[in-house]
């Protein structure tokens, strides 16, 4: 019997109780990590989890492979744009800055301050734009957007893990239509 217990842990990694990136489906393991890194700069833990603990990641990814599908390449390119930009502004990955580097680049991706990155031997040229399939203001709106949907929607759509988000404003339980739960 143990061995068939110990077995299912690795047929279904999510039994195990630990949170791994080998079961996204859409993500790449890098992709992973940078989304990790964006998402908890927009819900940071504090005395609650943050994003990153509230699997924000798995709602996004499990989205991309359904409702959201259409937005699939904005990811790739705009995930591809983030990288490139941080390398031209500080040497390094987003996901290796500091704390306050991220912030200050999110900043400016926020307020759309990083169109004019370029990167190549052809000045003013449109192939040469980092920000080219999507602009930074547009990805940063849509990965914001995205993160508060899979922190404080319903779990069954993948983020919201362990009702964090619920908890954390004060609900008992996730309301159901239907059901006579509220309090009066």
């Amino acid at each position: 019997m143990t061995a068939v217990g110990s077995g299912s842990i690795l047929l279904f990694p999510g039994c195990s109780g630990r949170t791994t990136k080998s079961h996204l489906r859409f993500f790449t393991e890098k992709e992973a990590s940078l989304i990790d890194a964006i998402t908890e700069q927009i819900i940071p833990t504090d005395e609650w989890p943050g994003a990153k603990d509230a699997g924000v990641i798995n709602y996004i990814d499990k989205q991309l492979l359904g409702p959201y599908l259409r937005h699939q390449v904005k990811y790739r390119s705009g995930l591809a744009a983030v990288q490139a930009s941080c390398n031209q502004l500080y040497g390094n990955k987003f996901e290796s800055l500091s704390w306050d580097d991220q912030t200050e680049f999110l900043k400016k991706m926020e307020a759309g301050k990083l169109a004019d990155l370029e990167i190549g031997d052809k000045p003013n040229s449109p192939e040469n734009k980092i920000w080219k399939e999507i602009s930074d203001k547009t990805f940063f709106g849509l990965i914001r957007d995205h993160s508060m949907q899979g922190f404080y929607g319903s779990p069954r759509h993948g983020g919201n893990k362990n009702y964090v988000s619920y908890k954390m404003i004060g609900l008992d339980y996730p309301f159901i239509i239907g059901q006579n739960r509220y309090k009066g």
